[in-house]
C-alpha cells in the first residue's frame, strides 16, 4: 500500500491490465485479479492530491467550502469524494473522505479521510500537519507529516512499509525543504499565477515536482458554478520516495495529463473542478459535482 499521496496523478495511469495473476507491487494503482479491476492507494492518492481543497477565503471570517467529485473510468463510475475546508483571517483546515464505488466494490472497498492545518500567506497555503488514514479491505496505514515554514520536521508511517534497499530511493534532507503538502498545493490565490512552472510536493512517503503549463481557457458548468475555467497541461516528475524501475511510474513521466481551474468567486481563489488522466486502459476523469455551498 503507497502513501496516499504518494505520486501524484501520474499513480493513475498505473491503471493497466497485469498479469493473469494477482500484481503483488502494494503501490500500485490497480490490481488485477481474475480479470476484475482493483482500485490500489496510488490511484486515491492522485485523485486526493489534485482535487483535495476546494476554496480558500483570504483575510475573512470563517468560512466554510464543500465539494464534491466523481471519479470514473471512461463512463464507468469507480468512485466518489467530499471536501470541507474552514478558514479565518490567518488559519485553515481541510478535511477529505474518498470512498470506492461501483465495480470496484465488488472486489475491494477502498476508503481515505485525510486531513491538514496550516496557516494561509500571501500567494500560497503552507501546511503545519498533514494527515492520511488509508484503508483497503481491513488493512489500514497512517500517514502523518509535520512542517515549519514549509520544511518537513517529522514524517510517521503506521504499520512502517517493507522497502527493498536495492531498488527504493530514499527521501534526502534536501528533498525535505521548501515544500509543499499534497492537500493545499494546487489551491491558488485569485492573484496568484494559476498554472505555475513548478510545484514541489512532499506526501509523507514520495518527493515530486509537478510541472504545470496553461492551454486556454474552457467552458465548465456545475451545480455552483458556471463559467470559465483555466486549463493547464501536467507532467509528473519523481525526485525519491519511490521504487526505482517501476513501469506505471516511467509511463506516467512521459504522459502529460490536464487539470482544470475554477474560480470560486466567494473566496476569491482558483481550485480544481476537472481532470483528464489518460491510462493504460483508458482515460479516468475527475470532476466536481458540486462546487461551493
Amino acid at each position: 500500500m503507497p502513501g496516499l499521496y504518494r505520486y501524484f496523478l501520474a499513480i493513475m495511469p498505473g491503471l493497466y491490465v497485469g498479469r493473469k495473476t494477482l500484481e503483488q507491487e502494494e503501490s500500485g494503482v490497480v490490481i488485477v485479479q481474475g480479470g476484475h479491476m482493483i482500485l490500489r492507494g496510488r490511484f486515491v492518492s492522485a485523485f486526493m492530491l489534485i482535487f483535495g481543497l476546494t476554496a480558500v477565503p483570504l483575510g475573512s471570517a470563517e468560512i466554510k467550502h464543500v465539494s464534491e467529485y466523481d471519479i470514473s473510468l471512461g463512463i464507468l463510475p469507480i468512485a466518489t469524494a467530499s471536501f470541507a475546508s474552514e478558514f479565518n483571517s490567518r488559519d485553515y483546515k481541510i478535511t477529505g473522505k474518498f470512498r470506492s464505488s461501483g465495480i470496484v466494490n465488488i472486489i475491494s472497498r477502498i476508503s481515505a479521510e485525510t486531513n491538514v492545518i496550516g496557516r494561509m500567506q500571501a500567494d500560497k497555503l503552507q501546511a503545519d500537519r498533514y494527515n492520511l488514514v488509508y484503508s483497503n479491505g481491513r488493512r489500514t496505514r497512517v500517514y502523518d507529516v509535520e512542517y515549519r515554514n514549509g520544511d518537513v520536521t517529522e514524517t510517521t508511517i503506521k504499520p512502517a512499509p517493507r522497502r527493498n534497499p536495492e531498488t527504493w530511493i530514499p527521501v534526502t534532507e534536501k528533498d525535505l525543504h521548501a515544500v509543499l503538502d499534497p492537500l493545499s498545493g494546487l489551491i491558488f490565490p485569485a492573484d496568484a499565477k494559476v498554472c505555475p512552472s513548478r510545484l514541489p510536493i512532499y506526501d509523507g512517503e514520495s518527493r515530486m515536482d509537478l510541472v504545470l503549463t496553461p492551454k486556454g481557457t474552457r467552458p465548465f458548468s456545475t451545480d455552483g458554478f458556471k463559467g470559465e475555467a483555466i486549463v493547464c497541461s501536467i507532467l509528473y516528475v519523481p525526485k525519491s520516495g519511490f521504487r526505482r524501475g517501476r513501469s506505471d511510474i516511467e509511463y506516467l513521466k512521459k504522459t502529460p495529463m490536464e487539470i482544470w481551474f475554477a474560480k470560486a468567486q466567494s473566496v476569491n481563489v482558483y481550485a480544481p473542478v476537472y481532470a483528464r488522466i489518460p491510462t493504460r486502459m483508458g482515460e479516468v476523469y475527475v470532476k466536481a459535482v458540486k462546487y461551493g455551498g
